[in-house]
């Protein structure tokens, strides 16, 4: 991400330090600054176009047709058309709707302007009809590919050994307020790039300084439309106790869960992946298959629960709230239920869709989590947490943004907590990095984040 030449030229590479201290760095800060408003408002208007085609397409048009209610089956169609569309949109539009979310981390520059109707056409196709995936990953690469095109625009003359810097910076500010807090947004982008030292001070000023004008934009248009800041939030947690041996215990058992969980899913997502791209010219009527099973998927727990259908569908970040405030209410069978069809929509959608990994990730382990604390001696709030932290770790190989995500969500409850969800985080990152955990892995999800999804 930085102005280091390429290996063997025989330069030496600039002191990260100098190159902070010039005036083309605070000629950078400042561009870096301005282009954090237009790319935060156009990550907002992104997050609320998605969440407008969800409600329009599961609740309005139902009800726009003269149906009571939103019938069991009407995920179907909404996904069926999901899949044409995706599939489509990778077909026939540069950049193959950009990152595939099985292979998780990719690397690699920012998106080039080319590419980037075709990554927002692909998510919106994917993320507001259905997709059992979070919106993170395309904001991301939307962010970065953004900055680097308005900032070329500005300034033609834009050093090559900027623009990662300027993608960086665009990346924090699109998902400077999803994740909860800016920080936190902030960290998940420079653990996933694996910038360490003065280098990452380098890239970190101008994304921390983006990423805090991009929070009071999303703050400044939510209330100004009334919409919301689209931000992951938990308004209700249960109070909890101070962590137990017991609950020590339960910590490696969910570490261990979550670690074989999470390289099942992979495993699966990758597979559901190669069937798609080995289809030639049937991969539109394949995608279209793969999206319509995590339609059949929402109508069976809907069927078998008598539960809402949408918990199975979507990212699941705004599930996560009522799933927490209502645990009371959910038998152990229907969590079960729910972990067991949401992960394989997750699965499904991961191979042949487009989005982000976190969100899906963050709910299949919070109701596991939920699921286990029925036995004795975990509270609901451990397992959640815990349940959270350990798969976040599983399936984004990222333990500190995992153990953050787990813990800062839950706002003072989560720091109480914070030794338990540690020691599971631990445990899963470990167990994935065995030899069983590696050989599930694309080649491409070995590198890190570059000005693209995570």
């Amino acid at each position: 991400m930085s102005a280091e030449p390429a290996a063997g030229d025989g330069t030496a590479p600039p002191d990260p330090l100098a190159v902070m201290r010039s005036r083309k760095y605070l000629g950078l800060l400042v561009m870096t600054a301005a282009l954090g408003v237009p790319v935060s408002a156009a990550a907002f208007g992104f997050l609320a176009l998605v969440q407008e085609l969800q409600s329009l397409t599961y609740k309005d048009l139902p009800r726009a047709l003269g149906l009571d209610g939103t019938p069991l089956w009407w995920p179907l169609p909404l996904l069926a058309v999901s899949g044409l569309l995706t599939a489509l949109t990778i077909r026939h539009l540069p950049g193959t709707g950009g990152h595939k979310p099985a292979e998780g981390r990719v690397s690699g520059g920012p998106a080039a302007a080319r590419d980037l109707p075709g990554i927002a056409l692909a998510a919106l196709a994917s993320l507001g009809l259905g997709a059992a995936l979070g919106p993170e990953a395309p904001l991301i690469a939307l962010g970065g590919g953004l900055a680097v095109y308005a900032a070329r625009l500005v300034r033609p003359g834009l050093a090559p050994s900027a623009a990662p810097v300027v993608a960086a910076a665009g990346s924090f500010a699109a998902v400077s307020a999803l994740l909860g807090s800016p920080l936190l947004g902030a960290f998940l982008l420079m653990e996933a790039s694996g910038v360490a030292g003065t280098m990452l001070s380098l890239v970190l000023v101008p994304g921390l300084l983006a990423s805090g004008v991009g929070a009071l934009i999303f703050t400044g248009l939510g209330s100004w439309t009334g919409l919301g800041t689209y931000s992951l939030a938990l308004p209700h947690v249960p109070h909890a106790t101070q962590p137990t041996v017991a609950e020590f215990g339960w910590a490696v058992v969910l570490g261990v869960a979550a670690a074989a969980v999470g390289t099942g899913i992979r495993w699966l997502s990758l597979r559901v992946q190669g069937w798609v791209e080995r289809a030639g010219r049937r991969r539109t009527a394949v995608t279209v298959a793969a999206a319509l099973a995590v339609g059949v998927l929402a109508l069976v727990y809907a069927w078998g629960t008598g539960r809402d259908a949408s918990q199975v569908l979507y990212s699941g970040q705004n599930a996560l709230g009522p799933l927490i405030a209502q645990s009371a209410g959910y038998s152990v069978p229907v969590l079960l239920a729910l972990v067991l069809c949401k992960a394989l929509a997750y699965c499904a959608s991961l191979g042949a869709l487009r989005g982000g990994p976190i969100f899906p990730a963050m709910f299949v382990g919070a109701t596991g989590g939920l699921a286990l604390s029925h036995l004795p001696g975990l509270t609901v709030t451990a397992g959640f947490a815990m349940g959270i932290g350990a798969m976040s770790a599983a399936m984004l190989r990222l333990p500190m943004t995992s153990v953050l995500l787990a813990t800062l969500l839950l706002g003072h409850e989560g720091v109480t907590v914070m030794p338990l969800v540690i020691v599971a985080v631990v445990v899963s990152y470990v167990l994935v990095l065995r030899p069983w955990g590696r050989s599930v892995r694309a080649p491409e999800a070995a590198g890190g984040v570059k000005g693209s999804g995570a």
